[in-house]
């Protein structure tokens, strides 16, 4: 249960697992809404003793009725059947003390344009005091915070560097094309406009009134955000 799942096999597995996503930093999230404070604590409970029967502890962020929770197994670098196994026993767990799956969590990324990778990666990971993340799957190193709290920080390889655009922009990753498809009309009502469709479904490069970008993402895409 420790080897990685391939992304075919992890999907055919989260179709059986309501409000479960895999995010961009190869983990499973979960958010559930208690009745009640005492009741989220409760879970909060439960869950830590699954965990400590399989050995197997997920990162647990309880906001008065809501918990998030992301599971990943970090000696294999990536989602396994102990994270799936994981979730699904706290989706059990979650109908004892009354509590409903929300909306799929969405992540949030930030992506910088660079030439020189190394030299701007170890400034940021310097400033911020953020790690190193090894994406082994795109043959990078992205950064993360090492509490878990702030967003994922990756570097897109720029040669020769674009000056039309700002050199950061932001990536939000929804859990479906849907929700994708929702919130590129929002930002559209919101004053933006879409710069590229091109990638659609994988996802949307839009603006804002002055230009600064957000790439709206989906997560249940293969393709990563890759501008030119």
């Amino acid at each position: 249960m420790t080897d990685l799942l391939a992304r075919a096999d992890l999907r055919r597995l989260l179709a059986d697992l309501p409000g479960v996503v895999d995010t961009p930093d190869r983990a499973l999230a979960l958010s559930l809404h208690a009745p009640s404070f005492p009741a989220a604590v409760q879970l909060v409970s439960l869950v830590a003793e699954q965990a400590e029967e399989l050995d197997h502890h997920p990162d647990l962020d309880l906001r008065w009725r809501t918990l998030h929770l992301r599971s990943s197994t970090h000696s294999a670098g990536g989602v396994t059947g102990l994270d799936v196994e994981l979730v699904r026993r706290v989706l059990a767990l979650a109908g004892q003390v009354g509590a409903e799956v929300r909306d799929a969590p969405e992540s949030f990324m930030i992506a910088i344009d660079c030439v020189d990778t190394e030299a701007v990666r170890r400034f940021w990971a310097t400033g911020l005091g953020y790690v190193s993340f090894p994406d082994a799957a795109a043959g990078d190193t992205d950064l993360r915070d090492p509490n878990g709290r702030g967003p994922l920080i990756w570097f897109q390889p720029m040669d020769p560097p674009r000056t039309d655009r700002n050199r950061i922009h932001f990536d939000v990753v929804l859990p479906d094309v849907e929700a994708a498809e929702r919130r590129v009309a929002e930002c559209l009502a919101a004053g933006g406009r879409v710069v590229t469709d091109a990638h659609a479904p994988s996802y949307w490069v839009l603006a804002d009134p002055e230009g600064n970008e957000l790439c709206v993402c989906t997560a249940s895409q293969d393709q990563a955000p890759a501008q030119n």
